[in-house]
């Protein structure tokens, strides 16, 4: 038997549910957010929405395998659930769950309104539930500076979801549920960002399988942008700063982030959803400025978009396949 053949069968063996990343989960979100930038390119552009559409069903499919082999790995190493959710940074990564639910709320009330306003209402509990359990770890104090990874933004921003989905709920309790989820994610978000910010100025850099991760840094100000949009209807100076401040630190991370001496793993999914808020909030500016140039910008960003979210699904099934991608 060769060295080879040995190599790979002991890399089967290790492939197990029990290392299902919750942090697979982002998949969903950029996949989703990818579906409704679509949407807003039919708007802009004159796109075909059959795009928009099949993107969104794709999402659908990867949320429900991605919870039932959750579920499973739940149900049969509860431990390693449990240790991941506590956690001090891969923790923060159960709000890509709750995101994901928001954002297929919003892809599924394209065909049943009444449908998607049930997901959303249950993506709203969770996301303001998760809100309060990161709110009381912190309160208990003693937190390792350390800690303070781009990864702590994502329950922060999962709140300000509830907004980007819900803006226009037709409940009457909607909106000051969405009021109520805007506040703490704004303060959530300004805290953990600073905290962050410092963490990545004054200490040791992230490790390499966490830069990926940086550009989590632009969601706050992307998501809050059509948060606030979704809220006011309309776009205004406060928005535009917003917007470009995001696009401003993208920029900047990118030439940090996108390199080839970072390896893949799942953790280059968390590039999607910042990036698919930065593509949604370029189309919603774009069409209130009406300027070529904004509009040339929103398409190149979406191109990125795309190019990026198709190169990490094809990646990430190719992990699977060669038995690589669940091994601990």
């Amino acid at each position: 038997m060769s060295i080879a053949t040995t190599a790979t069968r002991s890399v089967q063996r290790r492939s197990s549910i029990k290392h299902l990343p919750v942090n697979l989960f982002a998949s969903v979100m950029g996949i989703s957010g990818l579906s409704l930038a679509w949407r807003g390119a039919h708007k802009l552009f004159g796109a075909d929405v059959a795009i928009a559409e099949g993107i969104g069903v794709v999402a659908i499919l990867t949320f429900l395998v991605l919870a039932i082999g959750y579920g499973v790995k739940w149900v049969r190493y509860p431990a390693a659930v449990k240790a991941e959710f506590n956690h001090p940074i891969a923790g923060n990564f159960f709000g890509t769950v709750t995101i994901a639910i928001l954002l297929l709320s919003s892809v599924i009330g394209f065909y049943s309104t009444a449908f998607g306003e049930v997901v959303w209402t249950v993506g709203a509990i969770l996301t303001i539930g998760l809100a309060f359990i990161v709110a009381g770890r912190l309160f208990r104090g003693k937190e390792d500076p350390a800690h303070a990874a781009p990864a702590w933004l994502i329950p922060g921003v999962a709140t300000l979801d509830i907004a980007v989905a819900g803006g226009t709920m037709p409940m009457a309790w909607a909106h000051e549920v969405n009021m109520f989820s805007i506040a703490i994610g704004t303060m959530i978000a300004l805290v953990f960002f600073t905290m962050i910010f410092s963490r990545v100025v004054h200490h040791e850099p992230l490790p390499a399988g966490m830069v990926p991760s940086l550009i989590i840094m632009i969601a706050p100000f992307e998501v809050g942008f059509l948060a606030y949009v979704n809220m006011v209807q309309h776009v205004d100076m406060f928005a535009g700063l917003l917007f470009y401040f995001g696009l401003f630190l993208f920029i900047s991370l990118s030439f940090k982030v996108f390199r080839r001496s970072i390896p893949f793993a799942a953790s280059w999914w968390a590039i999607s959803f910042p990036i698919a808020a930065l593509s949604n909030a370029a189309i919603r500016y774009a069409a209130y400025s009406d300027t070529w140039v904004l509009k040339a910008l929103a398409g190149v960003i979406l191109a990125f978009l795309s190019v990026a979210i198709v190169v990490l699904f094809i990646r990430t099934l190719h992990r699977l396949f060669t038995h690589r991608l669940l091994v601990g």
